[in-house]
């Protein structure tokens, strides 16, 4: 009857330790944290081109969705479509705070062209027409 019970304590602390692995690992946790952190995060499955992918940076959501298409020597991602969650959190964000997110989004994907979506758009366009 001990020696049940031992196994079964074994067990439950395996289950446990598992499972905090589990959630310490989890990506969504760290996109979360970095989000709340105000902290730069890009969250991807790289090899699943139909799921979008997700960016915080400066407490400010962002999504993105992939195109898939033909470039010189095979097929990639030459296209990205990325627009903000939450537009109320935009407020403070500057023109540099949107090519440090482009760059890091060419790092992943360097034949992709991006496209920002409203009003992330008019105001990249604003800021070419001023420079």
């Amino acid at each position: 009857m001990a020696l049940l019970l031992r196994t079964l304590i074994l067990i439950a602390v395996i289950i446990v330790i598992y499972a905090v692995i589990k959630y310490i690992l989890n990506p969504k946790r760290k996109l979360e944290l970095a989000h709340d952190k105000k902290q730069f995060y890009f969250l991807d499955e790289a090899d699943n081109v139909r799921k979008n992918f997700l960016i915080t940076y400066k407490g400010v959501m962002f999504e993105g969705e992939k195109y898939l298409g033909t470039t010189e020597n095979a097929f990639d991602i030459v296209s990205a479509a990325i627009w903000v969650k939450n537009r109320d959190r935009l407020q403070g964000l500057q023109i540099e705070d949107f090519t440090f997110m482009e760059r890091e989004i060419q790092h992943q994907y360097p034949h992709a062209v991006i496209e920002w979506k409203s009003p992330v758009r008019e105001f990249i366009a604003q800021s070419d027409k001023e420079q």
